[in-house]
């Protein structure tokens, strides 16, 4: 026979008392905490909707200045080919920023701008037929559907050398009995509703940030080939990819800065800022992967200047084996815990130069001494990192020694102020950090490999001149990254870019990484 419940209070005991009152505790400690759930989720969605709106702002904030500057006065406006370039980098700018406030929720300002008109492509170019039929024509009351029409839309491609036209035709299918309607959805695109095929806009971005073309050359390639296309609308699709990408560009960031050893290098580019007819010096930073590591992959980090605060603000917490030359900006990372590789090479070219220059004695044996050095390293380039740190402890370690104590020898041998004096006191002060890749099999003995990924951009600033904007740096940055990191990977440029433009809009965020060049491989076409 069950015990029936109390009711009355008074008619419990101490021991009940005090059961009741843990079941009352406990339930108020989970209301409490259920509470404090919500007000931290409403604090969450008052923090996220006030960076939003302030985001928001400073972009339609920036868009203003871009536009009063791309639709004002021509007298505020640069003339010949500097205006060009300029114009393009703008109006790049400014579709990208409509492309950020849609991603935030925000709607863009039309002020001062044109609506824009659809291109209307030639007739004579050629025509391939795209159709997209439903998977099921069979209606959900079971009766076969009929086809009354269809819808048709053309978009511009590109294979290389070759322009045609892409005509999407969706069939449309009616059931009778019901009068219900149904079609293939609108393929999904990466510019939403925009004109180009992902093939096209590959070359553009091919084309811009790796054959180093402006906007406004590609504009009179076009048209020799009968395509006529305003250099706005080149711009505008350069600006809204740019955007697009940034998650893969983020996403190879990450995996790169899980690596235990990244080398990094930084070279000057000229940034003219809208309204301004003079340009400064910004600075674009390369960071990879050490020469060892198995990962091939390339960032580039557009910065408005070559202070340290840059470098650490890309490394964030990173830390590990940094391989860079004696630039002082990268003292302040030493100093919280990332280790110091030096670079032979640049303490090689110290004695090279002056070698070159003057025929110097102690110039040519330092030569030769850190020759044999690279000659040992040459034997061990295809060893395991441990076969490689034996092969040095053996051989390359006695070499260096003996340096070291030549160059100390010879320091003290001549006076202040001579050209060979800088060079031994740049390989004395650093000398810790230039052998140190004799412990350590994973290290390389210069900073070579991330040199050999920044050296296209230093050729191609001798055809785009400059960085339109702060903005355009930061975009050209991004692009050339996923464009460098392909080739690293023996990708074509433009086949990874169509593919990943093409599969960028439904891929899943979750999955990005398979995007990532390192990982790419071309998705099948039917």
């Amino acid at each position: 026979m069950s015990r029936s419940p109390v009711t009355n209070i008074d008619e419990l005991d101490a021991n009940a008392l005090r059961v009741l009152a843990r079941q009352l505790m406990g339930k108020l400690n989970q209301q409490d905490q259920v509470l404090h759930a919500k007000d931290q989720q409403i604090a969450q969605q008052a923090h996220e909707i006030h960076f939003k709106q302030t985001h928001i702002q400073q972009l339609n904030h920036e868009i203003a200045l871009l536009r009063r500057y791309r639709f004002g006065k021509k007298s505020e406006q640069l003339a010949g080919v500097q205006g060009l370039l300029l114009e393009d980098a703008v109006d790049a700018d400014i579709a990208a920023i409509e492309q950020e406030l849609i991603n935030l929720g925000g709607k863009p300002s039309a002020a001062g701008t044109a609506a824009p008109r659809r291109q209307i492509l030639a007739p004579e170019l050629p025509r391939i037929d795209v159709h997209h039929e439903p998977e099921s024509t069979t209606c959900g009351c079971g009766c076969q559907m009929q086809r009354i029409g269809e819808d048709k839309s053309e978009k511009l491609d590109f294979i290389p050398g070759v322009f045609r036209v892409e005509r999407h035709i969706r069939g449309k299918w009616i059931c009778r009995q019901c009068d219900t309607l149904i079609q293939a959805p609108v393929p999904a695109q990466v510019i939403d509703k925009g004109q180009a095929t992902s093939g096209l806009l590959a070359q553009v971005l091919v084309a811009k940030y790796a054959d180093h073309l402006p906007l406004y050359r590609q504009q009179q390639i076009f048209e020799r080939a009968g395509v006529k296309l305003a250099s706005s609308t080149l711009a505008d699709w350069v600006g809204v990819c740019g955007v697009r990408l940034q998650p893969l560009v983020d996403a190879l960031r990450e995996t790169i800065l899980a690596q235990p050893v990244i080398h990094a290098d930084e070279t000057p580019v000229q940034v003219l800022q809208p309204g301004s007819k003079t340009t400064h010096r910004a600075y674009l930073w390369a960071y990879a992967p050490g020469a060892f590591q198995d990962l091939r992959a390339v960032v580039y980090d557009f910065t408005e200047g070559r202070a340290g605060v840059y470098a650490r603000a890309f490394l964030g917490n990173w830390q590990g084996e940094l391989v860079c030359d004696g630039y002082g900006g990268y003292k302040a990372c030493f100093e919280q815990g990332i280790a110091e590789v030096g670079c032979m090479a640049h303490a090689r070219r110290k004695f090279f130069e002056l070698h070159k220059s003057g025929k110097s004695l102690i110039a040519q044996q330092a030569l030769e001494m850190i020759g044999q050095l690279y000659d040992i390293e040459a034997k061990g380039q295809n060893m395991t990192p441990e076969a490689r740190q034996q092969l040095r402890a053996q051989q390359a370690r006695p070499i260096a020694q003996t340096l070291h104590a030549w160059l100390q020898t010879n320091r003290l041998k001549v006076p202040e102020g001579m050209g060979i004096t800088k060079a031994l006191d740049y390989s004395l002060k650093r000398w810790v950090a230039l052998t140190r890749y004799l412990s350590d099999g994973r290290l390389p003995i210069d900073n070579n490999w991330i040199e050999n990924q920044i050296r296209p951009i230093a050729l191609g600033r001798k055809n785009w001149l400059f960085a339109g904007s702060q903005r355009a740096g930061r975009r050209a940055a991004a692009v050339m990254s996923l464009i460098q990191s392909a080739k690293m990977n023996g990708h074509d440029p433009y086949a990874y870019l169509k593919d990943v433009l093409t599969r960028l809009p439904t891929h899943p965020n979750s999955r990005i990484e398979e995007l990532l060049p390192q990982n790419w491989t071309a998705q099948a076409t039917n």
